[in-house]
Order: C-alpha cells, then sequence, then structure tokens
C-alpha cells in the first residue's frame, strides 16, 4: 500500500477533519497544513494528496517539480483554475474514491509562464486580460467589472504591437488584439471549440493571436464562439494559431496578462512546457492519449505585417473591416471602366428594352426573363453606388449618363413598338408593374446588395447578379414606355414610380453593402447614405399607401371569398378598385337571380365591409 501524506489549507480545517480524513482512514501516513517549508518527512515514493487553493497549489507545485513527488489533487473550493486545468472532477467524495483505487500514476507536462505555473489560460493583451481577470473582491462586483470591460473592448479597442518567438521559427512582428496560450482543449471556451485533440501530455503549448480588423469582426468572433457547433474547428478569419514547446512575447510597452484570473504585467513573457514535469494520478476528465500528433502548427497567414499593421497601430479598431490595397484596385478598376457609355452597353439595352416590350405586350413571362439576361444595367448602378458612397463626381457623373442613356434608349424602344402594335389593353403582365409598394422596395434591397457583393467578390458570377438586377429595372421601365405609347398617364406614372424606387433601392443597398464590406471610412460615406437614404425615403411614401391597399384588398378578399348565404357562394374575389370599392365576383348558386336577389347579395357584400362598393358579378349555376 502506497504510502500517503495529506497537505491541506488550514482554512478548510473542519472540512479535512470531518469529511477527507475519515475518508482515507488508515491510508494516511500523516496530515500537514499548507506552508511554503515543505515537511522533511516527505520522502521521494510518498504519494502526496492535496486539498489546496490555485495560489496555494502554484506554490507547492514549483516545490514538487524540484523533488519529484507523486501527487493526488482534491477539489478544493478556490481551486477553480486547478480543477479545469488537470481535469478533476468537482465531487471530493468521488475522487477521494478515484484515489484510493491506486490507480497508475501518469507523466503529466506542466505549463509556465515566467517560472510559474499555470492550470488553465493566459490572455495577453489589456482588452483580453481584463475580460479574464478583476480583483474585486464580491461577485456581484467581479461581474460588473467585467460587464463594464465587454463594453470597453469594443468601444475603445487598438491592436498592441507584439514580437512572438516560436520554437526554431523566425521572430514575428506583428500587431494583435492580444493572445490566448493554453496547454489543452479543456483549458477554455475557445480551445474547447477549435482543440480537438489537444491533450496534456502532448510536450506543446497552443497559442491563439486575434488580430482582427475591425470592431464588427471582434464583434462575430465573440458571438460566434458562443455558438460555435461542436466539430467546428475553423478558426475565425482573423485568428492565427501556434503549436509549439515555447513561446516568447514581447512589445513595445510593458505586456498586461491575466494568468488564471490574475491580472499581471512584465516586459517579457516566456511561456514553456515542461514535458512530464509532474508525476501524479490525472484527472478523470484529462484525455492521457495523444491523438493530434506531435509536430509544430504555425498558422500565421491572416496575421498583419509590414504597412498593413503599421496601418492599424495609428488608430483605434475601425468600425467596419476595410478592404485591402489590392480589392480596392482591382474593384475601382471596374467599376469606372463600367461607368462609361459604350456602343456594346447600347446595343444590350436596345436589345433587351425590345424583348421585355414584346413579351409584355404578350403577357409571356419566360418572354420577359429572356430580357432580363440581356440587360446590362447592373455595372453602371453598381459604379453609381461607388460613387455616391465615396462622394466620387467623376464616377457619379459617368454613371449617371450612362443609366440616362440607357434609360432614354429603352423609352425610345418601347414608345415605338407600342405605336407599331395594334394592341392597346392592360394584360396582366402590365398591369402587375402599375401598382408598387414596399414589397418591390425590399426586392431592389436584395437586387442591390447581391450586385455590390458579387461586383467586390470575383470568385461570384456576375451573371447571376446582372440577372437580379436587370428584375427590378427593365420590366417598369418598359411598361412606363408603354405608358407614354398609349398615352395612360396611370400606367406610365405607376411604372415610373417602381422604376424610381428599385433605382434608388439597389443604389442604397449597393452603396450600404460597399460600407460594410470596408470599401470607404464612414466619415467619407455618411453624405452620400444620407441621400440615399432621403431619396429612398421620399420614394417609398406612396409606396407605403400602395402597400396599405394592397393589405386591404388581401382583407377584402379574405373576408368575401367562400362566403354563403342561402345557398349563394362568392367565388373568384378579384379588386378592380380600392376607392372606390370595386369588385368582380363570381357568384355560384342553385338556379338565376334576378336583380332583387343581386341586390340583397349585394347589400351582404356591404354590410361585410362596412361601406359601399361597386359589383361586376358573373352568375354561375349548380348542376345536379
Amino acid at each position: 500500500m502506497k504510502s500517503r501524506i495529506l497537505i491541506y489549507d488550514s482554512k478548510e480545517e473542519d472540512q479535512v477533519q470531518k469529511s477527507i480524513v475519515p475518508a482515507f482512514g488508515a491510508n494516511l501516513k500523516s496530515i500537514f497544513p499548507f506552508s511554503n517549508l515543505i515537511n522533511e518527512e516527505i520522502q521521494e515514493g510518498d504519494q502526496v494528496i492535496t486539498f489546496l487553493s490555485d495560489e496555494q497549489l502554484k506554490s507547492f507545485l514549483i516545490v514538487a517539480l524540484d523533488r519529484g513527488f507523486e501527487l493526488a489533487l482534491l477539489p478544493h473550493p478556490k481551486m477553480i483554475h486547478g480543477i479545469k486545468g488537470f481535469g478533476i472532477k468537482s465531487d471530493l467524495e468521488e475522487n477521494i474514491d478515484y484515489i484510493l483505487l491506486d490507480e497508475k500514476v501518469a507523466k503529466v507536462d506542466v505549463l509556465e509562464a515566467n517560472g510559474v505555473p499555470v492550470f488553465n489560460t493566459i490572455l495577453i493583451g489589456e482588452s483580453l486580460s481584463l475580460m479574464s481577470g478583476s480583483v474585486a473582491r464580491f461577485g456581484w462586483q467581479r461581474f460588473w467589472q467585467r460587464l463594464s470591460y465587454f463594453f470597453k473592448l469594443f468601444l475603445n479597442t487598438r491592436l498592441n504591437s507584439f514580437k512572438i518567438k516560436a520554437g526554431n521559427q523566425e521572430e514575428i512582428n506583428t500587431a494583435a488584439i492580444g493572445l490566448i496560450i493554453v496547454h489543452h482543449a479543456q483549458s477554455s471556451l475557445l480551445s474547447k471549440r477549435i482543440l480537438e485533440h489537444a491533450v496534456i501530455n502532448d510536450g506543446k503549448l497552443h497559442a491563439f493571436i486575434l488580430a482582427p480588423k475591425s470592431i464588427s469582426g471582434l464583434f462575430w468572433f465573440v458571438l460566434s464562439s458562443l455558438f460555435r457547433k461542436k466539430g467546428n474547428t475553423t478558426l475565425p478569419p482573423f485568428a492565427a494559431h501556434i503549436k509549439t514547446s515555447s513561446i516568447t512575447i514581447t512589445g513595445d510597452k510593458a505586456i498586461d496578462y491575466s494568468q488564471d484570473g490574475i491580472l499581471l504585467s512584465t516586459d517579457q513573457l516566456q511561456v514553456d512546457v515542461c514535458k512530464g514535469g509532474l508525476n501524479m494520478v490525472p484527472g478523470q476528465k484529462l484525455d492521457m492519449e495523444n491523438k493530434g500528433g506531435s509536430d509544430d502548427v504555425f498558422k500565421i497567414e491572416a496575421l498583419p505585417r509590414g504597412d498593413v499593421r503599421e496601418e492599424l497601430l495609428k488608430r483605434k479598431l475601425p468600425l467596419i473591416n476595410h478592404a485591402t490595397t489590392e480589392e480596392f484596385k482591382d474593384l475601382f478598376s471596374n467599376l469606372r471602366s463600367s461607368s462609361v457609355t459604350s456602343s456594346v452597353y447600347l446595343v444590350l439595352m436596345f436589345l433587351a428594352t425590345l424583348i421585355a416590350t414584346l413579351g409584355l405586350f404578350g403577357n409571356s413571362a419566360p418572354v420577359i426573363i429572356g430580357a432580363m439576361i440581356l440587360a446590362p444595367l447592373m455595372a453602371p448602378i453598381i459604379s453609381l453606388s461607388m460613387g455616391v458612397l465615396r462622394q466620387d463626381r467623376t464616377l457619379i457623373l459617368n454613371s449617371s449618363k450612362t443609366i440616362g442613356w440607357g434609360v432614354l434608349l429603352g423609352y425610345i424602344c418601347a414608345i415605338f413598338i407600342t405605336w407599331l402594335t395594334p394592341l392597346n389593353i392592360a394584360n396582366d403582365e402590365i398591369l402587375a408593374r402599375v401598382r408598387p409598394n414596399l414589397l418591390d422596395l425590399g426586392i431592389a434591397v436584395g437586387s442591390g446588395i447581391a450586385g455590390a457583393y458579387a461586383s467586390a467578390k470575383s470568385e461570384i458570377s456576375k451573371t447571376l447578379a446582372g440577372v437580379a438586377i436587370a428584375v427590378a429595372l427593365v420590366p417598369p421601365l418598359a411598361v412606363s414606355g408603354i405608358g407614354l405609347g398609349w398615352m395612360d398617364w396611370d400606367i406610365f406614372q405607376g411604372a415610373f414610380l417602381l422604376f424610381l424606387t428599385n433605382l434608388a433601392g439597389m443604389v442604397m443597398a449597393a452603396a450600404m453593402t460597399f460600407l460594410f464590406l470596408g470599401f470607404s471610412p464612414f466619415r467619407l460615406a455618411r453624405r452620400g447614405i444620407l441621400y440615399s437614404l432621403i431619396v429612398v425615403g421620399l420614394v417609398s411614401l406612396p409606396l407605403f399607401f400602395g402597400f396599405m391597399d394592397m393589405v386591404r384588398e388581401n382583407n377584402i378578399i379574405s373576408k368575401l371569398n367562400g362566403y354563403t348565404n342561402n345557398g349563394v357562394i362568392l367565388r373568384d374575389i378579384s379588386v378592380r378598385n380600392i376607392n372606390p370599392i370595386r369588385l368582380t365576383v363570381k357568384i355560384v348558386a342553385d338556379g338565376a337571380l334576378d336583380k332583387g336577389q343581386l341586390d340583397i347579395i349585394k347589400e351582404d357584400i356591404e354590410s361585410l365591409l362596412g361601406e359601399e362598393v361597386e359589383l361586376e358579378v358573373t352568375v354561375a349555376l349548380k348542376v345536379y
């Protein structure tokens, strides 16, 4: 039987005498209260059982590493980080039974920071360390401090300059909000999400370097970390991962960091793994089987270097990410060329309007869709949105001219075809585009976002976004041209309002998309975004009333459709006009109806709706 010695926290004397000592019984050789002087009675080969707080255990481990004691740990109320770091279960009785089983002792690595054992996590950088550490005495004070630090993290965040030397690799000179260093997968929330096979006895530590380029990116990281699915080991796009046995970190100024929740500061932080430093009974939660390999890992592509690093260090983190120089160069080159009127653009615009107008007269949706595919309007609209965003007068002027020439050519084509065509009755495809509402604005916003995003991301086919843009513009342009050809003010007015709504909505949405993609600082974009919002707001006023009319029509149809009274059923309700209400109704009856019976039905409808109506009635007879 092993010779066991208990070292305990003297403040927990009562619990030790009542629970721990009786549970071990004759298995204990002796017990000692903790002190910085290790009792000489502890001999090599003795198993030392500790019931200590985190702070006491760290002091004891320094000596244990030197003298080679065999350790077994019991969960102390204040051993919060030790429980996590060594995989100890929180139930005291269960741990005593586990130790008494005389399980095989294992060689366990110890993580050290500047020579001090680390149980759980090291958070480097003022923002991250303040999130973890708190010197407040009471729990509610620590909670409010951390909550305030959380908001400060987003409101007043700067990247810090770090020099990182890991293993035999070259020194990394970068900028980051901070680093998270853990020993194995159980150490922190982030490591649990990302590290699947990191164990405590592989001789390696894991350093995560966080270098977000915007507040929005940092916020998304915090949010996604909370809801990251199990098995998703993908790093955040701005994070680097280093797996090594030793890492040295320095900065331009003193490094503020948190070690197991305690706030500290140093000029240089040396973090090492003491390979097989402890002989101990491993915690029941520890994964001792190394499944991930022992090779070092250096995933550092996301770290800012050179000019990018210098630029990020000059200012606070922006609200949104700024696009790279390469992204700016490529996109602006394409947008400037797209803003200029060309013969190809005019030919495609003429053909798209021609096909759309003929499709509208033929009441053929497939033909109209074919015209949408040809429409070249995406390019100048996206160029206009970027010009509005960045207040680029040349880009605004050229894009506006190109759109204007395209619209003028479209009107000429639509009016000319209307004059040549002996049709002057509005069909379903035409009428569908003369009563715009807020839903159409939503379509325009979605199209604008699609167009801007596809233009900024070269890997996305711009043809798909071009179709989305064309859907919202070519058909109403052709319908308004038909209205001019017929000299029908209602058709022209409705379709032209839809055209303006879609144009303004797409420009605003595309500009906002470019803003969030980082193609303009907010201070430069404010005026353009404000003007776009004002235009969209003015156009939205009649759309709101159109939407309310649509809601009212829907309510009328839902009230009347299927209404039954005295064997008469109302079917196929259609609202021809909303003010005054004019309805087309199919009345299904057992026999012919005279005018008196129709008047009664009309009165019933007016009673249901609460106002006078005009009816256009079709009578259908039941045949048995």
